[in-house]
């Protein structure tokens, strides 16, 4: 059972975050204060704590940095800060000081358990991730393939329209690095950074991934949030530096006009521009909710269409190259 600690000094405020919570099978413990945080963590450890900015005596900003101070080098709690009005100075703070979001009240029931449930996931997966690669440092290896590869599974199981897409990318994006001149263990770092490009989305709505049709625009803002995601999920696992570029970048464009940083041209790592053209690539060429793979030809158009202002034209080119030798079509989702 998830367990929540919610500290604010209204008590309505923490009846009603308990009441929401508990009905989805979660441990809430509520808090009045930051003093009584304090206190509470040097001998237990929740999942997660749902931190009020605006309290008497002791604010939330100044509790989180107290509370990193309680709290042994090697642990955290991840904090989401509760806030009633939406103010940039405050976001940009709490987020400087480590939070991992921001919930508005009054609570929204749905979006109360819903980021909770998100948050707590990441966390864990990160953890997970974190503790795979120690115990392979300790054995004097690297994150192993097996790991990277079922995670991959279990991200695309999340779409039901995305069966083998990680996989794909991955094996197009080497190939594609192959060509360029990359050397076989830089083949090997994007192979990895192709199949975790995805993972992000573990905090992302069934629901909307598996929309059977074309998103709004709320749903799209969503959806937007996943390279952020994928970046703080992977970058850091210091043995792997660089496994968090593809999960980060690969919906920039090479004009500029892309997320989540609007980087442009070189600004863009050259392995997330790899891993563009791959991912585009797979997109269209597999079958989705609202449509079926396209024919090759309209992939080679879109393609061509996209070199300057999508993609990098050096690896657009190189992907052209691979679907002219493909006469039978077989670079597709089967």
């Amino acid at each position: 059972m998830d367990w929540v600690v919610v500290v604010d000094d209204d008590v309505m405020n923490l009846k009603m975050a308990g009441t929401i919570l508990s009905k989805h099978n979660m441990r809430v413990t509520a808090l009045k204060s930051g003093a009584a945080l304090l206190d509470y963590v040097k001998t237990n450890r929740p999942d997660l704590i749902l931190l009020d900015i605006r309290m008497p005596e002791m604010d939330g900003f100044e509790t989180m940095t107290l509370l990193k101070e309680v709290l042994p080098a090697d642990e955290s709690i991840p904090v989401i800060f509760l806030t009633a009005d939406e103010n940039q100075e405050s976001e940009t703070r709490g987020l400087e000081l480590g939070a991992m979001d921001f919930i508005k009240k009054p609570f929204v029931p749905e979006v109360l358990v819903l980021r909770v449930r998100h948050t707590i996931e990441l966390v864990r997966l990160q953890r997970n991730l974190e503790a795979e690669v120690e115990k392979k440092t300790q054995e004097n290896e690297v994150l192993s393939l097996h790991v990277v590869q079922t995670l991959a599974q279990a991200i695309d199981a999340k779409d039901t329209y995305t069966n083998g897409h990680s996989g794909r990318v991955a094996e197009y994006s080497k190939e594609i690095a192959k060509r360029y001149g990359y050397s076989v263990k830089q083949q090997d770092e994007i192979y990895m950074m192709g199949l975790l490009h995805d993972v992000g989305k573990i905090g992302v709505p069934d629901a909307v991934i598996n929309k059977p049709g074309r998103l709004n625009d709320e749903e799209f803002e969503q959806i937007k949030k996943h390279p952020v995601l994928g970046d703080k999920i992977l970058k850091k696992i210091r043995e792997m530096p660089k496994l968090a570029i593809g999960a980060r970048w690969h919906h920039e464009r090479y004009d500029g006009t892309g997320y989540p940083d609007g980087l442009a041209g070189k600004d863009i790592l050259e392995e997330a521009r790899i891993i563009a053209v791959a991912d585009s690539y797979d997109a269209m060429t597999s079958n989705r909710s609202y449509r079926g793979f396209l024919p090759q030809e309209k992939v080679r158009e879109e393609i061509e269409k996209g070199k300057g202002t999508q993609f990098d034209p050096v690896f657009a080119d190189i992907m052209l190259q691979i679907m002219d030798e493909d006469k039978d079509y077989k670079l597709r989702e089967m």
